[in-house]
């Protein structure tokens, strides 16, 4: 029966209804028949018609996706809507896979496609047919959209879209997806290696050659994989020194050595560049007694071309001659590494010997292994920062050498603990045969300038000068460094001259040193001739120089602004007005000297401001009761990205103070703690009482002194005592001085700013009673003298006859002394420091002054 119905749809074209009543039986036996007859493809539409039209189990969608890779576009439609009709496409998922390769191999992309949306779940041969197609299609962008959308766990997957992507001159991409899947994806395999070694040679990405050469050894599968690399590198039209050098490698692991070596000939022959990784290669395949011959013309081949000097080459060597028996010449080239060598250059040596039976070389090179080894420890952890195990490892070192010593003793510096390194440098003393060099000098010399121990670093300069050449430059560098931040600038500017030559370090050092001690005119003459001689500058030297003339006199503003704005032109020639650190320095120049226009030119020159510069912005505004324009500045840096630190917020809280911003004040308080986690200080508390203060809220100031989180320091109490006095605030200022005078028992400024209050409201029987207080405690008011100070020698012997009177005056009025204060009559004008007197009240000040005036002459003249 099966037959006659196959024979019948076969003979007359497929117009044949197939009875419903056909068992199961006869159903597959028709099967095989058809896959047997293989109709053509109208003949098969219309079977499969008749066959749907049953909706029995009779058609099998397997029989006919079998044969896929015969039909063509046409046919694969055909049997993809019957597929839908069947509701049969997505029961299997073989079977859209089956489907969708059809469509790929038609190139019916977009079909192809509709079938993989329509997958419920599809799976990895899925998503590899997709990537994969996209690949040969050159469509790789897609593929690569498809392949991180999907979390592939599959080798195959990963394969596909790495060589997809090299095929496709995507190199980059490919060796970013192999560093990928080499991180905790699926392990690579045969299949991996080949596309990402030609990737390697394209883009001469030799060391990560060299990782993949390492996972083909590992993995097993370096003999197939070093035919693969021959075969890709006779293809190569253009070979580069990379392409060369792993073919060379390849023959040498393979053991065929005089291949190796006639394809290095080849590459000499031809000129091509030859680098490190080829020389290595070369050597370690002459490691051997029969061809030392070799080994000894390519020794003078990189001696001839400057190769010879590279740490890795002379490793090679030694491991040469070593293995030829030469340990003479391994020695010898040990030797000329000098500190260059590293722990493989000391196993290579060591193991020399050992095979010499040379054991006492071997034992004592050894030793110094350990020390070098030690060393780089010690200085690795002094370098985090973790000097208690730096040091635990250095005391143990039995016999220290002078690089241990100076990298103690620099870690020691670096960290702030100078008395330390300096004490170090005192038990190095009492070891034998150590001498300073010049790194321990530099490091010692520092710690002597951060704590201004001038006594010490003359001690260490002599010792040096005992040891070593005293004209050294370098050492003259820092030794000027030192003797500058000490403040001995005589000595500082002695070595100086005493330099052969001057450099730039040395220079900057000592227009540094008179900057910072405030001679200004001898740190701009040496800045002068520092640029006039060629000599290059340092932004530290150009902010000292800015530091020194916004530091002059207020009688002397007009010849700063001056050689101010001559400096900021010399800068913008130097090329310094966008470093940050300089121009920070000219903002606060310009904003001592009260200009805020030139202060904001110079804050806009600066190509990236840090922190510093918009602080030092800030506070120019702030300074100048510009709170507005300071607030914007700080807006402005917040946008910027820069984050403000508690520096910054000073600068915010004042420029409020200084313009009656209460409630941006507090605003700002808050949110330093709140954004940005700074914790605020005395400092900030200060300021916010100042701002309060300022607008006349002295019982706000008051309670929020008392609110604060943490104890309140004198300067927040001395910031409301002088609120207060500006408002003439007695009950709020006795606190305030009480509180004051509690915390700085031996300061006289809380005695006489109430006193002060208690003046200008006229309460004379308290200004009497403060004063009478400070007699009690011992304390004085400490009266300015800047003017006395200008005074020299000569005129102090001119007032001899005066201070003689004045000795008179102050004995005659012990006696009379409270008979005159008694006299002296209530003022409300009247203040203790500054006052109106009638006849005995001005008796009264007289002695006081005559006092002051005979303390000064004697004791600061």
């Amino acid at each position: 029966i099966y037959k006659q119905y196959a024979v019948s749809f076969y003979r007359f074209g497929g117009y044949i209804e197939i009875p419903p009543d056909i068992n199961n039986n006869i159903q597959l036996q028709m099967k095989a028949l058809i896959s047997h007859l293989k109709p053509t493809s109208l003949y098969l539409t219309r079977f499969i018609s008749s066959l749907v039209s049953l909706q029995t189990n009779f058609f099998d969608p397997y029989q006919f996706l079998n044969e896929s890779r015969n039909y063509t576009l046409q046919e694969t439609k055909i049997i993809h809507t019957h597929l839908l009709k069947s509701n049969s496409l997505h029961t299997h998922i073989d079977i859209s896979n089956h489907l969708l390769r059809t469509y790929y191999k038609a190139s019916a992309f977009d079909y192809a496609l509709k079938v993989f949306d329509q997958m419920p779940e599809p799976d990895i041969t899925s998503w590899n047919l997709l990537i994969t197609s996209h690949n040969q299609t050159s469509i790789f962008d897609d593929a690569l959209r498809v392949f991180n959308d999907e979390s592939c766990g599959n080798v195959v997957c990963w394969n596909a879209i790495i060589s997809g992507a090299i095929k496709l001159n995507e190199d980059d991409v490919g060796l970013s997806l192999f560093r990928r899947m080499c991180c905790g994806f699926p392990s690579p395999n045969r299949f991996t290696f080949p596309s990402v070694i030609g990737a390697c040679a394209k883009l001469q990405e030799f060391e990560l050659g060299r990782v993949v050469h390492g996972l083909v050894v590992k993995y097993g599968e370096q003999e197939d994989m070093v035919n693969e690399a021959i075969k890709t590198f006779s293809r190569m039209p253009t070979r580069n020194v990379v392409s060369w050098t792993a073919i060379i490698t390849g023959f040498v692991q393979k053991g065929e050595v005089p291949s190796a070596l006639e394809l290095f000939k080849q590459m000499m022959a031809l000129n091509q560049e030859i680098n490190t990784y080829t020389v290595t290669s070369v050597l370690s395949a002459c490691a051997n007694p029969l061809l030392c011959k070799e080994g000894f013309q390519i020794h003078c081949w990189i001696y001839k071309t400057g190769l010879y000097s590279d740490p890795t080459v002379k490793n090679c060597l030694i491991n040469l001659y070593s293995k030829i028996g030469a340990i003479e010449l391994s020695e010898q080239v040990f030797e000329d590494m000098n500190n260059l060598m590293n722990p493989s250059t000391y196993a290579s040596m060591i193991t020399a010997f050992c095979q010499d039976d040379a054991l006492e070389k071997a034992f004592s090179l050894f030793k110094r292994l350990f020390l070098e080894v030690a060393c780089s420890l010690f200085t690795m952890y002094s370098k985090c920062g973790c000097l208690n195990e730096s040091y635990e490892i250095f005391s143990q070192i039995p016999d220290k050498d002078n690089v241990s010593w100076a990298s103690m003793i620099s870690g020691f510096t670096e960290h702030g603990y100078a008395y330390r390194a300096i004490e170090l440098f005192r038990e190095m003393l009492l070891v034998k045969n150590i001498t300073l060099d010049e790194t321990t000098l530099t490091a010692l010399l520092a710690a002597c300038s951060s704590l201004r121990v001038l006594k010490t670093g003359k001690e260490i300069h002599g010792f040096f000068i005992r040891q070593q050449d005293k004209k050294s430059v370098y050492g003259g560098s820092s030794m000027v460094n030192m003797y500058s931040r000490c403040g001995d600038l005589n000595s500082a500017k002695r070595v100086f001259n005493l330099m052969p030559f001057k450099d730039q370090t040395s220079c900057s050092s000592l227009v540094s040193g008179y900057a910072q001690n405030g001679h200004v005119k001898e740190a701009l003459n040496l800045f002068v001739e520092l640029i006039s001689s060629g000599l290059e500058v340092d932004s530290f030297t150009v902010s000292s120089v800015l530091a020194a003339v916004g530091d002059l006199n207020h009688s002397d503003a007009g010849i700063g602004v001056k050689i101010g704005t001559q400096l900021h032109a010399s800068i913008v020639k130097l090329g310094f007005e966008s470093k940050a650190s300089v121009g920070s320095s000219l903002v606060m120049m310009y904003s001592k000297y009260g200009n805020l226009d030139d202060c904001l030119k110079g804050f806009n020159q600066i190509k990236e401001p840090d922190v510093i510069s918009w602080t030092t912005m800030i506070n120019s505004y702030a300074n100048h009761g510009n709170g507005l324009e300071a607030l914007h500045v700080f807006e402005l840096m917040k946008k910027s990205g820069t984050e403000p630190d508690s520096v910054t917020f000073v600068a915010v809280l004042t420029a409020c103070s200084h313009s009656g911003l209460v409630k941006e004040g507090y605003s700002y308080l808050k949110s330093m703690v709140k954004d940005y986690g700074i914790e605020p200080s005395q400092r900030h508390y200060a300021c916010m009482v100042d701002v309060l203060g300022r607008s006349g809220q002295l019982q706000e100031a008051e309670q929020f002194i008392r609110n604060m989180p943490v104890e309140p320091g004198s300067l927040v109490w001395g910031t409301l005592l002088a609120a207060c006095k500006v408002h003439a605030d007695v009950e709020i200022g006795k606190i305030a001085a009480e509180k004051f005078i509690e915390l700085e028992p031996s300061s006289d400024g809380g005695y006489v700013a109430f006193s002060n209050i208690c003046a200008d409201v006229g309460q004379w029987e308290e200004v009497l009673k403060i004063r009478n207080e400070m007699k009690g405690t011992g304390i004085k008011k400490q009266p300015g003298w800047s003017l006395w100070r200008r005074m020299t020698k000569k005129f102090y012997l001119s007032l001899r006859p005066l201070l003689q009177a004045t000795n008179f005056i102050c004995e005659e009025s012990k006696d009379g002394g409270d008979q005159v204060q008694s006299l002296q009559r209530p003022n409300k004008n009247v203040r203790l420091d500054l006052c109106y007197f009638d006849i005995a009240g001005f008796l009264f000040v007289w002695r006081d002054l005559m006092l002051t005036l005979k303390f000064h002459l004697e004791h600061n003249l």
